[in-house]
């Protein structure tokens, strides 16, 4: 109670002093001082934690570490990336656009051989373009069939590699593209004195071929190393394909040892090499207009038979039966057949099924209701996992790729591209046994065979003996000078790439050596 000045006592309670609301700023500043507070301690106390239990806390600081990266559902978390390898430093020369031809496999070659050049001139690479316009006519992109982002990071210590080309070098800025086919079978030499000098004047070059542009010999052993890198590390389907091709392979391995037999004989393969043996002369005239329908495709007229025993045919579903058989398959064999729609459809295939029926065919252009008999890959997988693969023939091969890389014994029946990278790959995995068909001894003998010459156990002893060393066993990679499309391919045997140390020379022996012919 207080008084006036007059004398009037006055009644007077506290008055509380007026509350100021907390502004925004203020509360997000007191949230994250708490969170930093929070964290401080849970790291302190895991890091003392693991100073008495580290087995307990070592998938605590993985899981922490993951969600600080990447905060994302429980339920969703996957194990961490690999950390970055270091990205090499280097002043970039220019850019280097590439558009791949042919097939998925002619394609992965160029693309291992473009990083290479990109490293040896120190460009910056453009992720390749595929090949859209082939026979194929397969619309998929780089990051449909490759893992983009995987191909970028596990390369940043060799190459810089930019998923397009920067604005400012496109057409609508006025800038104009230098393209050009670089000289195939190329070395390093070509390339430094050539090819270098261009980027003086054009800071972009578009190689717009791109198949078989650099030598399989005489180059430095850290560009065949890089090579080797990019085809058998950097170079990784995606995660869809991948997953799909691993169950694929389980399935058939559950089933017991499987061969993959890359039977080359479609519709593009026969009417490009002009093979037609077995063939109707109605299926051998459609071949020919098909051959004269592509300008591109030099040789027209073409003699088939000449041709075959020269040994630069296919063999036809039967002869490989016959082959199959003399090598010591048996009808209880599991067999893949890694290849497009056999010409002649099951017409063709009655031989080969007859004697083996455990046939898997891959491709799911045969209809189930055609040919109820058939196993094919769609009665391995669900319909709806392949139907994102339909029309996307590079992403079918990928698939076959993956199962014929896996398979117990790989034969193919001619040796295109990808029975040349299959092969090398299966060399890099140990040397898995891969029968290497030497097609011009073959129809010789199978020619004795049928009509009455050879008898069936002097025809499959014939057989076996021309094999012995055709297995894919360790060799040198044959050279043939001035002549570089008859050598050994590169990717078929990379024996660079294959041993370390002194052992090369043990493994690689001179007995060892590929025989070519």
């Amino acid at each position: 109670m207080e008084v006036r000045s007059d004398g009037v006592p006055v009644r007077c309670d506290k008055i509380p002093a007026p509350v100021i609301p907390r502004t925004r700023l203020q509360v997000w500043f007191i949230r994250v001082c708490s969170s930093i507070l929070v964290w401080t301690c849970l790291v302190q106390l895991v890091a003392v934690g693991e100073l008495w239990h580290p087995h307990l806390f070592s998938n605590v600081t993985g899981r922490i570490s993951q969600m600080t990266r990447h905060p994302i559902r429980l339920e969703e978390a996957v194990p961490s990336p690999p950390p970055l390898v270091p990205a090499r430093k280097y002043k970039s020369n220019g850019f280097l656009r590439t558009s791949c031809n042919g097939g998925l496999n002619q394609m992965r070659a160029a693309i291992c051989d473009m990083v290479a050049v990109a490293r040896l001139l120190n460009l910056t690479l453009v992720v390749p373009e595929l090949d859209k316009k082939s026979f194929w006519a397969d619309r998929s992109n780089f990051e449909d069939i490759f893992d983009v982002r995987h191909f970028i990071d596990s390369l940043r210590d060799e190459v810089r590699i930019v998923r397009r080309l920067p604005k400012r070098f496109n057409r609508k800025h006025g800038q104009k593209l230098l393209q050009m086919p670089p000289v195939s079978w190329s070395n390093e030499n070509y390339y430094m004195q050539q090819i270098l000098p261009l980027f003086k004047n054009h800071r972009v070059l578009h190689f717009n071929k791109t198949d078989a542009r650099l030598a399989n010999n005489g180059l430095s052993l850290h560009l065949q190393k890089l090579r080797c890198r990019v085809n058998f590390q950097a170079l990784r389907f995606t995660p869809q394909i991948e997953t799909l091709g691993h169950k694929l392979v389980r399935i058939l391995q559950e089933k017991g040892p499987f061969v993959a037999l890359h039977l080359r004989y479609e519709m593009d393969m026969l009417s490009f090499s002009g093979c037609t043996r077995g063939c109707t002369e109605i299926e051998a005239e459609e071949l020919k207009r098909m051959r004269y329908a592509y300008i591109w495709w030099r040789d027209k007229e073409i003699d088939s038979e000449l041709r075959r025993s020269q040994g630069l045919c296919p063999l036809t579903p039967e002869e490989a039966t016959l082959v199959l058989q003399a090598l010591g398959f048996d009808k209880n064999t599991q067999i893949y057949i890694a290849a497009g729609e056999i010409y002649g459809s099951e017409r063709r295939l009655a031989t080969l099924r007859a004697a083996f029926p455990r046939i898997l065919v891959s491709k799911i252009s045969y209809f189930i209701i055609a040919h109820p008999f058939q196993v094919k890959k769609e009665m391995l997988l669900a319909p709806e996992e392949l139907q994102q693969f339909q029309n996307h023939s590079s992403q079918m091969a990928a698939l076959d790729f993956m199962v014929s890389v896996a398979s117990n014994t790989f034969i193919p029946t001619y040796d295109g591209n990808m029975a040349k990278v299959v092969e090398g790959h299966r060399r890099y995995l140990g040397f898995k046994r891969t029968i290497l068909l030497d097609r011009k001894k073959l129809v010789k003998l199978l020619d004795l065979h049928q009509n009455g010459t050879l008898s069936w156990d002097e025809f499959a002893v014939a057989v076996q003996v021309a094999h012995e060393k055709r297995v894919g066993q360790p060799s040198r990679r044959g050279v043939v000078q001035d002549r570089p499309k008859e050598e050994d391919y590169f990717y078929a045997n990379p024996h660079e790439c294959l041993c370390e140390g002194t052992s090369c020379d043990d493994l690689f022996s001179s007995g060892n050596s590929t025989k070519l012919g």
